[in-house]
């Protein structure tokens, strides 16, 4: 997992050949993508989370945070109240669109290769992640969701397992969510009180409740003199009386860490 370093037109052709593969996929697929959106919401709330909208995060200045309210703003008009029909698909970039500056969006943060730039459009992450943190505790099913390559803040306040988040570039790294369920499911999000609140909403509430945890979780100082980070994501499937049915595997992470992970130790034991 030694960082590897790609030129700026390897990087700029390599970037436009995923765009528009994707562009193809889209046209010509056969997939049935969610469209409809309801001002209706549905009866049950299947699951729900919450974040903060501001976070003060070491050398990103404040304007990149507001920033990024401002974009996720303009994009949860596209996303708020979407319905997923039975055998339909959630698709976060063909639903939000590309992110320019002539829809609104403004200079964000983006993660780019182990270090942050300023983008427009960035931030929308922060949308994905809960989105696909929310869809982890229900029966949907997600087909596509990119894990980050570089680990680049510290565990400062972090309420879920590491690796847990789904990273967006526009329209290349997607998150794809099929409703392979027999009843409409839909998206709520919403901000107030200075977090972003996202839920899925069903016509019918769910059989089984979902507990994700991490196992195998490791740092290793690589031979390159780096540290990378490991994990493994699964799930419990409860019953109505809490007793687990099923444990079921996620995902695997592996990313680089761009700082010191034993650094805050040492200097408290100092």
């Amino acid at each position: 997992m030694k960082p590897k370093k790609r030129s700026s037109l390897r990087l700029f052709v390599g970037k436009r050949y995923f765009v528009y593969r994707r562009y193809v996929k889209w046209i010509i697929g056969a997939e049935r993508y969610a469209k409809t959106i309801s001002n209706h919401l549905l009866d049950h709330t299947i699951s729900s989370h919450a974040t903060p909208l501001l976070r003060e995060l070491k050398n990103v200045d404040m304007w990149m945070q507001h920033n990024k309210v401002n974009n996720l703003r303009i994009a949860l008009k596209q996303l708020n109240g979407i319905v997923i029909q039975p055998g339909e698909i959630f698709s976060y970039w063909r639903l939000i669109g590309n992110p320019t500056k002539r829809k609104g969006y403004q200079e964000g943060m983006v993660l780019f290769y182990g270090d942050f730039k300023s983008g427009v459009g960035g931030g929308l992450c922060q949308c994905s992640n809960l989105i696909y943190w929310i869809t982890l505790h229900t029966a949907l099913t997600i087909t596509e969701r990119h894990r980050h390559s570089y680990d680049v803040f510290p565990d400062a306040n972090r309420t879920q397992p590491f690796g847990s988040g789904a990273t967006c570039a526009y329209n290349y790294l997607d998150l794809q969510i099929r409703n392979d369920t027999a009843v409409p499911y839909q998206l709520h999000l919403m901000m107030e009180d200075n977090q972003l609140v996202g839920e899925w909403r069903a016509r019918e509430s769910e059989r089984y409740t979902y507990e994700v945890y991490e196992r195998d979780h490791r740092m290793i100082l690589e031979l390159w003199g780096g540290y990378t980070r490991h994990n493994i994501i699964h799930r419990r499937k409860l019953n109505a009386a809490q007793e687990c049915v099923e444990d079921q595997f996620i995902t695997e992470n592996h990313a680089i860490m761009m700082y010191q992970p034993l650094l805050k130790e040492s200097a408290e034991g100092n």
